[in-house]
């Protein structure tokens, strides 16, 4: 009963990954068809190419192939067709025709395309280039310049339609950060309400659930990439360029948040499993953060300044140190300094700079160790 209610739970969030997936592909599908129909058009109509299907095919190529990296991958794309036409055709007029003389081909013009650039579409191109001209150049002359021209043509189609269809660079990136915020959020309140029961496999459960949430990061940092190219080749939106910068930043201190999350749960239920002093604070420290980030996305998603989520951060900081001063073991001090960590990519991701960051939570630490040393010696006086 227990395993068929987990398989379909399972069964269940896979679907709702791969429904979210497919949301934030879709505006792709519709590029990739959209642009596909150009290329043909253009190269079948104006240039006269009878059966252009390498322009549509750039086309798709261009657009599919890495969401956030289509200028690269065009690139890619016409050094592989051309270090497969020029080693297809050197070699075609020495060595001849045949199935060696294919593996030959193949190989050698994949070898000269990679020492241009790195993989990707450079391999697919100048493969493909090179099996076309080794197995139709001696049947059909003339092959080279089309070939050329049709993957130029699908590749300007492909970024004017990029321009012109862009998605919606804040729908892109939302529908990736909520089921990504929505899981840290449960699993740092599940981990502090572990850490407060002494539930040890409950905060287990927790590190576990922020291990795999990989898919999402990759997720979110393809979703802000595609936002970033979305705002650099559409005009409209070029004046939000600095905002998606903005985003693409603190993305990348939230994984590194997220990773330091992991050792900070991993440290505190090693603390409770080995029975060491786990004080309130800890666990009042770990609560914080799922606060902030809950209030952090909804002050992103209304556009304003996240001082609230920034000031339950430094609350978190506060707890902590509340808690080093009660007394913690060797894996709680550790939860301690990884709590200071994930605290300080936390208020990086919010646009700190990385000293500002780092100072702010030594002395807001500092500080509230002082108070409660001061407060300390004053109860003992009294």
């Amino acid at each position: 009963m227990v395993a068929t209610a987990v398989h379909r739970l399972s069964r269940r969030i896979g679907w709702r990954e791969r429904r979210r997936s497919l949301e934030l592909y879709a505006i792709l599908a519709v590029q990739a068809g959209v642009a596909a129909a150009l290329a043909w058009t253009l190269a079948h109509e104006l240039l006269g190419h009878p059966s252009p299907v390498f322009a549509p095919s750039a086309a798709v190529g261009t657009i599919a192939a890495a969401i956030g990296r289509r200028t690269r991958r065009t690139v890619e794309l016409l050094i592989g067709v051309l270090a497969g036409l020029l080693v297809g055709d050197v070699l075609i007029m020495i060595i001849g025709t045949g199935p060696w003389q294919i593996g030959t081909v193949v190989t050698i013009a994949i070898l000269l395309a990679l020492t241009m650039t790195r993989g990707g579409q450079v391999v697919t191109q100048a493969g493909g280039t090179a099996v076309l001209i080794a197995t139709l150049a001696p049947i059909q002359r003339g092959l080279e310049l089309p070939r050329i021209t049709d993957a130029m043509i699908g590749a300007i189609s492909a970024v004017v339609v990029v321009a012109v269809l862009p998605a919606n660079p804040l729908r892109i990136i939302q529908r990736a950060a909520r089921p990504l915020f929505a899981a840290l959020i449960e699993q740092l309140h599940n981990a502090a309400d572990g850490m407060s029961s002494g539930d040890g496999a409950m905060v287990a459960r927790a590190r576990d659930g922020l291990s795999h949430l990989g898919p999402q990061l990759s997720l979110l940092n393809d979703a802000v990439s595609g936002a970033q190219e979305a705002v650099a080749v559409s005009p409209a939106r070029w004046h939000r360029r600095a905002e998606f910068e903005h985003y693409q930043r603190g993305t990348r201190y939230i994984d590194l948040a997220v990773r330091g999350g992991q050792e900070m749960l991993r440290r505190a239920a090693t603390a409770v499993h080995d029975k060491e002093p786990v004080p309130a604070g800890l666990a009042a420290a770990v609560h914080y953060f799922g606060d902030a980030l809950a209030l952090l996305q909804v002050e992103v998603e209304s556009r304003q300044h996240p001082s609230r989520s920034e000031q339950l951060i430094l609350k978190a900081v506060d707890r902590a140190a509340e808690a080093y001063d009660e007394g913690v073991g060797f894996s709680g001090s550790v939860v301690v300094a990884q709590i200071r960590t994930v605290a300080t990519d936390l208020l990086r991701s919010l646009g700190c700079h990385d000293d500002e960051a780092v100072a702010a939570v030594r002395q807001r630490f500092e500080r509230r160790r002082d108070e409660v040393g001061r407060r300390t010696d004053e109860r003992r006086a009294a």
